[in-house]
């Protein structure tokens, strides 16, 4: 297995991916949301608000995670949330999207990123070290509908504080159906 980061030309690749996976656990709607979000990241957003990262084998994109600029208005730390993540379903249990995460924040970690939030089942993400944080602790962009799902980690040898101010996400994902 092999990651990429940023896998330019494989964009069509990423979004199938996002689309097939959520369509078969969630159905033909989420896919369709999901693979629409994924397009809009990936060719809506700057490139130094958007992290991509990848796993393939024998060439066959296989796991796909993005992480995308989120703004907090009184704070200059570097914010990035996890989002969407999708590894094929035919090779979900085997420990790709596990190596796939660990990889997306290491990559994250080594270019000054600080802090990376995602919201999520808090029992999959705590396993690549995120954590249960408050909005108290960084607001997210909009209400959110489980907030025990609301996640986060430092990524630098400091312990995460709260962040000041409200929050501001990348344009695809500045609705409130993704919260």
């Amino acid at each position: 297995m092999e990651f990429s980061n940023r896998p330019q030309g494989r964009e069509e690749d990423i979004i199938a991916l996002f689309t097939v996976t959520f369509t078969a656990s969630e159905g033909t709607e989420e896919g369709a949301l999901i693979g629409a979000l994924a397009r809009n990241l990936l060719i809506g957003t700057a490139e130094k608000d958007l992290f991509v990262f990848t796993a393939e084998e024998d060439g066959t994109m296989i796991g796909s995670i993005v992480f995308s600029r989120l703004t907090y208005e009184g704070d200059d730390r570097t914010v990035f949330v996890l989002g969407p993540v999708a590894v094929a379903t035919d090779r979900q249990g085997k420990g790709i999207g596990q190596g796939l995460l660990s990889h997306g924040l290491a990559s994250l970690r080594n270019a000054g990123v600080d802090i990376a939030v995602t919201y999520g089942d808090p029992n999959y993400y705590a396993k690549v070290g995120f954590m249960p944080i408050s909005e108290a602790e960084a607001q997210a962009p909009f209400a959110l509908k489980h907030p025990e799902g609301w996640l986060g980690q430092s990524l630098t040898d400091r312990a995460m504080t709260p962040l000041k101010g409200p929050s501001r996400c990348v344009e695809a994902l500045n609705d409130p159906l993704f919260w």
